[in-house]
């Protein structure tokens, strides 16, 4: 199954080794791949509105058609690692050409990149930096890949 990141901005700084470590070792798992788009909106100062809007569509123009898209949002569904595993594997077993995960800027996602997605998953209900949350979303795949294996990396329960 084809994993895709859309992600606004790129990981800048001590996390971009991480990064590329973790996003590395998905490609063991997964047809994998990472799309970074441009962050904000043309002109002086734009409101929320304006660059979550321009974010959108080139967030949009990266999706392909038939992929099942997660959003990642505070407001979204909480999923241990297990039930994220479980639900890529629901998305492989049933035919899911692929899963694209999105992660917005620094104003979040416009509603028409919401809408577009069957599920809104939520890292934390904190606020996390851009690259963070890049991390943390590239680590949580990697363990999912993991645990559909049965390999040792996590050591959590996967019953349930």
């Amino acid at each position: 199954m084809n994993v895709t990141v859309v992600a606004v901005g790129k990981v800048r700084g001590s996390l971009r080794e991480a990064v590329d470590d973790y996003e590395g070792r998905l490609r063991h798992y997964w047809r994998f791949s990472v799309v970074e788009v441009d962050a904000g909106a043309p002109g002086r100062s734009p409101s929320a509105e304006v660059v979550r809007a321009a974010e959108a569509g080139r967030i949009l123009s990266a999706v392909r058609e038939g992929d099942e898209v997660v959003a990642l949002t505070r407001e979204g569904k909480g999923m241990d690692s297990v039930g994220l595993a479980r639900h890529l594997e629901s998305l492989a077993l049933h035919s899911a050409r692929g899963v694209t995960f999105v992660l917005g800027g620094a104003f979040g996602l416009d509603a028409s990149v919401r809408s577009r997605s069957r599920l809104e998953l939520s890292l934390t209900r904190m606020t996390l930096p851009h690259e963070m949350a890049r991390l943390v979303l590239a680590e949580q795949l990697y363990r999912a890949g993991t645990i559909l294996r049965n390999e040792p990396y996590h050591k959590g329960p996967t019953g349930g």
